[in-house]
């Protein structure tokens, strides 16, 4: 009954924050780099630090997590109503990643080791930033890694963490996993759920000593990564929007829906999540599978992506 009570209380809070969110013109106008063409509400993910809010009330969270995540979602929505300077988003982010730090009791920890998590933590909360670009994506992709650390054993104690978190996407799913979404994450709910992620990865590492986990974030780390050296080739600034991601081949230039993209994305993630799980289970998890696995990704999405550039280039030229 608790969790129907949570369904039920984000429904009426996303529903709440439409009414507010129309009143106050909080929307999404499409542009020459949009994959969306209608005006849509923005910054309906405000609902995942809503989620967290509520987590703490109910005692399944730290005060340092979840200061950590309202800090970075308060940035994020002034951020998303009127666009901020690198500095106050950077900063709230830089202090959020050291409440983390705080919560995971690593400032006992080597320097270098503490400079390597801490670019790493702020790499991956602007790569799962940047790939939020057509509907249904964050959030399926969110939800299955929330899946898949739930089915994790050492997780056990985290469970109605987990499920309140899951509870808060599948509602925001209900608005935004379709055609034509009623609402956007913004940055509020990408940010804040990229680094409720980004936590859980680095605690769930710590507590299993197993690195092997860090594949959860494959498929959105690999296309991140190379979309970035690849616009890094061509000199271009990486901090702007843009649209050479895969999926955004796929969705905008060949056509693809948006939903299906997504649930590609999300599915592809979720096999590697159960092969995951499975070969740890097994005790076959070791650092040559990652780098074996990591390896045969990339290769698979070179591929791919070669290809569909390729198809593009000779499409423009014709």
């Amino acid at each position: 009954m608790e969790y129907i009570g949570l369904l039920i209380l984000f429904i009426a809070l996303e529903l709440i924050y439409f009414k507010i969110a129309d009143k106050y013109n909080i929307i999404d106008k499409p542009n020459s780099r949009s994959s969306h063409t209608i005006v849509t509400i923005r910054g309906g993910g405000i609902l995942f630090p809503i989620a967290i809010s509520t987590a703490y009330f109910l005692g399944y969270i730290s005060w340092q997590i979840t200061i950590a995540v309202i800090a970075v979602a308060i940035i994020s929505f002034i951020d998303d109503i009127k666009p901020l300077s690198q500095l106050p988003r950077f900063a709230s982010h830089v202090i959020a990643v050291g409440l983390v730090f705080f919560d995971l009791h690593l400032f006992s920890e080597a320097i270098w080791l503490l400079l390597i998590i801490f670019v790493l933590v702020i790499g991956w909360i602007n790569a799962f930033n940047f790939m939020d670009g057509i509907n249904g994506i964050t959030v399926l992709y969110s939800l299955t890694t929330i899946v898949a650390f739930a089915f994790l054993p050492i997780n056990e104690s985290s469970l109605p963490l987990l499920i309140t978190m899951g509870i808060s996407c599948i509602v925001f799913g209900l608005f935004n996993v379709r055609k034509k979404a009623k609402t956007f994450a913004g940055d509020v709910g990408s940010i804040s759920m990229a680094l409720f992620l980004g936590y859980f990865m680095i605690k769930t590492i710590l507590e299993t000593g197993q690195f092997g986990f860090i594949l959860f974030f494959a498929v959105y780390g690999i296309d991140a990564v190379i979309t970035i050296v690849s616009r890094l080739k061509k000199k271009e600034n990486i901090f702007q929007p843009h649209r050479s991601h895969l999926y955004q081949y796929l969705a905008n230039e060949k056509g693809f829906s948006h939903v299906a993209v997504a649930s590609l994305y999300a599915g592809i993630q979720a096999i590697i999540n159960i092969m995951i799980v499975f070969m740890d289970n097994v005790g076959y998890l070791s650092l040559y599978v990652v780098g074996i696995t990591l390896l045969l990704l990339t290769i698979v999405y070179l591929i791919v992506r070669t290809k569909i550039v390729c198809q593009l280039s000779s499409n423009n030229v014709e």
